[in-house]
């Protein structure tokens, strides 16, 4: 079984092995109808019997009725790709191989309410994070 942490954030990135991470772990945005940005940090820990080798995924936006949920143009809000991933000779046997994973969602407009972010790896559900947007602050 795969071991997965994922955390909303105001922005993420990858490099060299390392997730760096701006504003995370929010779970209320207040940004209704307003462009948002926003990034998901993901770490798996990838079992040691499923390397090395090629792995699909899917990160996909969701409403709290398990539909995908549309940018303007119609197209489904998700990410998918592919991971290669290998054994590091360093690494003992029967080790869980860390894959970090930056993915960054810009211009989002989402109505007030409730969504989760869905995260596939090979067509299994293995994570999902929810997160509500509120009506924007008025000054």
């Amino acid at each position: 079984m795969m071991n997965v942490t994922m955390l909303l954030c105001d922005a993420a990135t990858e490099a060299d092995g390392k997730l760096y991470i701006l504003g995370g772990g929010w779970s209320q945005v207040a940004a209704a109808d307003t462009p948002l940005n926003l990034a998901l940090a993901i770490k798996l820990g990838v079992p040691w019997d499923e390397t090395p080798g090629q792995h699909s995924f899917k990160l996909a936006l969701m409403n709290l009725d398990g539909e995908l949920v549309e940018n303007p143009e119609g197209d489904g809000i998700q990410a998918v790709g592919q991971m290669d991933v290998s054994r590091p000779d360093t690494v003992k046997q029967g080790t869980d191989i860390d894959v970090p994973i930056a993915i960054t969602f810009n211009g989002l407009r989402l109505p007030v309410g409730g969504y989760r972010w869905e995260l596939e790896i090979n067509d299994e559900p293995v994570a999902r994070i929810p997160f509500t947007v509120l009506a924007a602050a008025t000054t």
